[in-house]
C-alpha cells in the first residue's frame, strides 16, 4: 500500500508549534514519485512569514525546553524514539515514495537508524557535563557550565530526509536547544511525521518546527534571521559557501557537512571478494546519492584489472526496478533533472576513460522514472571531472596505483575529506591508511557503515563540526566559565594596576 500523501498532510506542509498548517508564500510544489513521475502531494510552499513564525515559536519555546532537567529532555526523548518505533512503517513507506528509495532500504537502514539515534540521544542527554570544579588562580574557583544556544535553524538535503532530520534535531533537543528545520522541499514528507511524532512523544509545542519552502526563500531568511543562534546545513559545497555567506552577517554559530569523493583504496594484498562486494554496495548504496558513497577506487596494479571485471559482472546482477518490489535493489535518482546530470557526467567521460559498464538508462516500465543503470567506469585521468567531482548517482569510477605512497597521495587528491576506505590484511597498512588519508570517517575493510556513538563530519571542503554521537553536543552548546573568589578580601591585589601601590 502507498504512502497517502496527499490526504496525510492535508492541513499543510508546515509544522509550527506543534501543528500543520499551510504556506504563505502563494506558491505551490508537488512532491513526485521519482519512480513513476508522478505527482503524489501538491502544497504550499512556505514564505518568510511562515519562517519568521516558526522562529518565534522556537524562541517561545526555548526558556521552558531549555529549563528542563536533564531527566526530563532524556524522558522525552525515550517516548520519541518508541513512538518512532511504532510508526516505522509510515516512515519508511513514506521515505520511498518520495526518494524512490527501495523499501527494504527504507525499513532496514533509514528507520532503524532514526529510531536508534533518538534512542541514543535520550541517553547522552543526562550526560552534559562541564569540566570539574577547581582553584586554578589559587584564590578562585573556578567551573564550566555547558548551556543551551538559543534556536537552531537546520536545513537538511533531499538523499535522507529522515535520518538528517533526526541528525539535526536530536543533539540539538537534548542539549536544550530549540529548532527550525528546513527540509528540501523535494523531501518533506518524513520530517513532517518525525515532527508530529516528537508532539506524540509530549516534547513540548514550539520545540520542533518544519518549514518546507525554497532554499532561496525560506532558508536564506531561516539562515539569515536575526533571532536564529545558529545554522546546521547539510548539502553540497557550493550551496555550503552561500550559506557560510549569510550567517556571517549575524555572526552566528555554523556547522556544516557537506560534499564528498571518496576514496576506496585497495591493496593487493586485500580480500578481493570483500573489496568487490565492499566497492559495489559502497558506490550504490541509496542509488549512489550518499556524500560518503565509494566514488573513486584507487585499486594496486596487481590486481586492478580482475578488479575491474569482477566488479563490473556484479554491478550487472543489481535489480532496477519498483521501489516497492521485494526484488527490487537499485531505485530511481531522485529526480529526472539529476539522472540527466549524472548521464552528462558519464557522456563527457566516454571522451577520455572507458565506461565498462552501466553508462544509460533503463527503457521499457522503467524509462518513464529517474533510472540509470549502475556504471564502472575505468582508466580515466586523475585530473579528470569525473575523478574530481561530485556526481551523486550510481558511478563509481576505477583508477590504479603503484605504491602505497601513491595510493595514499591519490585518495587524498580532491578538495573533499569527509569519508574514506582501504582494504587490506596489513595492520600496518591499515594503520597508515587511517592516519594518512584526510577523512573525517576512514573504515578498514568496509564502507559506509555508521552507528550512533560515532561521529560523522569531515575534513577540507566537506565542512566541519559532527553530527551524531555526544561529539555533536560539541556544536549545539556553548561553554560558559564561572569564577569564584574564595577570599573574601576587599582589595584584591592584582588592583594596584589600576589604582594605588602595593
Amino acid at each position: 500500500m502507498q504512502f497517502p500523501a496527499q490526504e496525510r498532510f492535508a492541513d499543510g506542509a508546515q509544522f509550527i508549534a506543534g501543528r500543520l498548517a499551510r504556506g504563505s508564500s502563494g506558491r505551490t510544489h508537488a512532491v513526485v514519485d521519482p519512480a513513476t513521475g508522478d505527482d503524489v502531494h501538491t502544497y504550499a510552499l512556505a514564505g518568510t512569514d511562515d519562517v519568521d513564525a516558526a522562529v518565534a515559536a522556537a524562541r517561545a519555546a526555548f526558556p521552558g525546553w531549555a529549563g528542563a532537567t536533564p531527566a526530563e529532555r532524556s524522558e522525552a526523548l525515550h517516548r520519541f524514539s518508541a513512538v518512532l518505533a511504532d510508526r516505522a512503517e509510515d516512515l519508511a513507506r513514506a521515505e520511498s515514495l518520495q526518494c524512490g528509495k527501495p523499501l527494504k532500504l527504507s525499513r532496514e537502514f533509514d528507520v532503524p537508524g532514526t529510531v536508534d539515534n533518538t534512542a541514543f540521544f535520550a541517553g547522552a542527554a543526562r550526560h552534559l557535563q562541564g569540566q570539574s570544579a577547581g582553584e586554578y588562580s589559587g584564590d578562585h574557583t573556578s567551573y564550566v557550565r555547558r548551556e543551551a544556544i538559543g534556536v537552531i535553524g537546520s536545513i537538511a538535503p533531499w538523499n535522507y530526509p529522515l535520518q538528517m532530520a533526526a541528525w539535526k534535531i536530536l543533539p540539538a533537543i537534548a542539549a536544550g536547544n530549540t529548532v527550525v528545520l528546513k527540509p528540501a522541499e523535494l523531501t518533506p514528507l518524513t520530517s513532517l511525521l518525525f515532527a508530529e511524532a516528537a508532539t506524540a512523544a509530549g516534547i513540548p509545542d514550539g520545540v520542533v518546527n518544519i518549514v518546507t519552502g525554497t532554499g532561496r526563500e525560506a532558508g536564506e531568511h531561516l539562515v539569515g534571521h536575526p533571532d536564529v543562534a545558529m545554522t546546521s546545513f547539510t548539502g553540497s559545497t557550493a550551496v555550503g559557501r552561500r550559506v557560510a555567506e549569510v550567517a556571517t552577517a549575524t555572526v552566528k554559530r555554523l556547522h556544516l557537512e557537506l560534499g564528498g569523493k571518496a576514496p576506496f583504496v585497495v591493496f593487493d594484498d586485500a580480500d578481493l571478494d570483500a573489496a568487490v562486494n565492499g566497492a559495489v554496495a559502497g558506490a550504490l548504496i541509496n542509488t549512489g546519492q550518499d556524500c560518503t558513497a565509494a566514488t573513486r577506487a584507487y585499486v594496486q596494479r596487481a590486481v586492478y584489472e580482475e578488479f575491474v571485471a569482477r566488479t563490473a559482472a556484479l554491478m550487472e546482477t543489481v535489480r532496477l526496478g519498483d521501489p516497492f518490489a521485494p526484488t527490487t535493489d537499485l531505485g530511481p535518482l531522485i529526480s529526472h533533472v539529476q539522472r540527466d546530470r549524472v548521464a552528462a557526467f558519464v557522456d563527457r567521460a566516454r571522451g577520455y576513460a572507458r565506461v565498462v559498464t552501466g553508462g544509460e538508462a533503463p527503457g521499457g516500465d522503467l524509462a518513464k522514472g529517474a533510472y540509470y543503470r549502475p556504471t564502472l567506469i575505468a582508466d580515466a585521468p586523475q585530473d579528470s571531472e569525473i575523478v574530481q567531482s561530485e556526481i551523486f548517482g550510481p558511478v563509481l569510477v576505477v583508477l590504479p596505483f603503484d605504491t602505497d605512497d601513491e595510493g595514499i597521495r591519490l585518495a587524498n587528491d580532491t578538495p573533499y575529506g569527509l569519508a574514506a576506505s582501504a582494504w587490506t590484511r596489513d595492520v600496518y597498512r591499515a594503520g597508515r591508511a587511517t592516519r594518512d588519508i584526510k577523512a573525517g570517517c576512514v573504515w578498514i575493510n568496509d564502507h559506509v557503515p555508521i552507528i550512533s556513538e560515532m561521529p560523522h563530519g569531515g575534513f577540507k571542503q566537506s565542512g566541519f563540526g559532527k553530527d551524531m554521537s555526544a561529539y555533536s553536543f560539541e556544536e549545539y552548546t556553548q561553554i560558559k566559565h564561572v569564577m569564584f573568589d574564595n577570599t573574601a578580601v576587599v582589595r584584591k591585589d592584582w588592583h594596584r594596576t589600576i589604582f594605588g601601590d602595593r
